[in-house]
């Protein structure tokens, strides 16, 4: 018997069975969805995550106290509490010192603050920060109406602000917002710039913070905190090329840590991290998740597969006298355990296709409703579709060879 008769036999043999079929492809679907769901929600959430870390660039690098992950353990905590902060002279000994970089930001963030003007609010919870001229070009945050602060500004500590683009859109929905005075924090500021619009799928406050220059910001706010603990500077390093980020990394490093006084064997009392690093710590913490998912999907395609079996052991027994006629007409044995053999895998790759259909519908489904960009992870669905496969093979074997052992006289007598 060729191969494609094989083929039309046993989907014959599968469409003849509607309701049994149906029941056994329950299981496979439930499996397959639920990998596929999984999967595809991390990928969606991966991808958004990706294109918004990419904030920093394919060049560019951040210094903080703190580590941008959080913090694994309450000795973590604790340990990078007792880091001294950094400060603009250390940002001041990288542009001095370190060859491979072309601009080096500094940046002091505090939060919750209302924005006024003319009695029209915003909410109370702008950021304000205090930075220098490379604050845009570091971040990717670029100003799309008026100017961006200058070193002038920073010089003089002039009371001069860069708003977010919700900001503007909200105080100043019908006039131009430039050269406007504007109250922050219940200080006057006049608005020099407005940057553009960056929406963040994870609710970030890409468009709800003032830029003021860092000079501006010490000024008014000093180098202590509400919660009474000294401020550190986020420094922002632009390598001059995207290959020389690497060198710029440990040639930062080697400055710092001669300039905080950081002994040998010591570790960093400081933090690195850019786009790259960000990514791939999501990543890592996203794995769990994957697995989680893998594994339940595995069970449930294995409890899915025994089911298959069961059933094709009773198809074996109904179709017993069918079997024995086609051997007496000369089928062989290879003949009737390739028909057996296909409607298992043919079934379970039905039950595949539409477990991965629901499983992409299932995990794009809150893309609908938020700013997350829709992904449908091919790879997945193949490893979908292979698994599938296996489980027919594996599950459906036994069934298949009990059919074609069966002898033709035995087999005939059957009622």
């Amino acid at each position: 018997m060729q191969p494609l008769d094989s083929f039309f036999m046993s989907l014959g043999a599968i469409l003849s069975n509607k309701l049994r079929s149906v029941l056994t492809l329950v299981g496979i679907v439930a499996g397959v969805a639920s990998i596929i769901a999984v999967m595809t929600a991390i990928s969606v959430i991966q991808s958004t995550m990706e294109k918004e870390m990419s904030v920093l660039g394919t060049q560019t690098f951040q210094v903080q106290k703190w580590p941008a992950g959080g913090f694994h353990s309450d000795a973590d905590r604790r340990r990078a509490m007792r880091r001294p902060p950094l400060t603009l002279e250390n940002a001041r000994a990288i542009r001095e010192k370190v060859e491979t970089v072309d601009l080096v930001g500094s940046e002091i963030w505090d939060f919750g603050f209302v924005v006024d003007y003319k009695g029209e609010k915003t909410n109370p919870n702008v950021s304000i920060v205090g930075g220098t001229p490379e604050y845009p070009q570091n971040n990717t945050h670029y100003v799309g109406l008026g100017r961006n602060i200058s070193q002038m500004d920073v010089k003089a500590g002039r009371k001069v602000a860069v708003i977010g683009y919700g900001i503007g859109k909200k105080l100043f929905p019908f006039i131009d917002p430039i050269g406007k005075v504007v109250r922050v924090d219940g200080r006057k500021y006049t608005v020099v710039g407005v940057f553009d619009e960056k929406k963040s799928a994870f609710g970030g406050g890409y468009d709800n913070y003032v830029l003021i220059p860092v000079s501006t910001f010490l000024g008014t706010y000093g180098m202590t905190g509400r919660d009474g603990f000294s401020r550190s500077v986020n420094i922002t390093v632009r390598a001059k090329t995207p290959e020389l980020v690497n060198d710029a990394i440990e040639q930062t490093r080697q400055v710092l840590r001669r300039d905080r006084g950081v002994k040998a064997g010591e570790e960093d009392n400081f933090e690195f991290f850019n786009s790259e690093s960000l990514i791939t710590q999501f990543n890592k913490m996203s794995m769990g998740i994957k697995i989680a998912g893998f594994v339940i999907g595995i069970v449930a395609l294995v409890v899915a597969g025994i089911g298959i079996m069961n059933i094709m052991l009773v198809a074996v027994t109904e179709r017993t006298r069918e079997i024995g006629i086609r051997k007496a007409l000369g089928a062989k044995p290879v003949s009737i355990l390739t028909q057996f053999l296909l409607e298992a895998i043919i079934l379970c790759n039905i039950g595949g296709v539409v477990g991965v259909l629901v499983g992409f519908g299932l995990g794009n489904v809150f893309t609908l409703f938020s700013r997350f960009e829709a992904t449908v992870p091919m790879e997945w669905a193949v490893i979908g579709l292979l698994f599938c496969s296996a489980v027919g093979i594996t599950f459906g074997l036994l069934p298949a060879i009990r059919a074609s052992q069966l002898h033709p006289i035995e087999a005939l007598r059957h009622e």
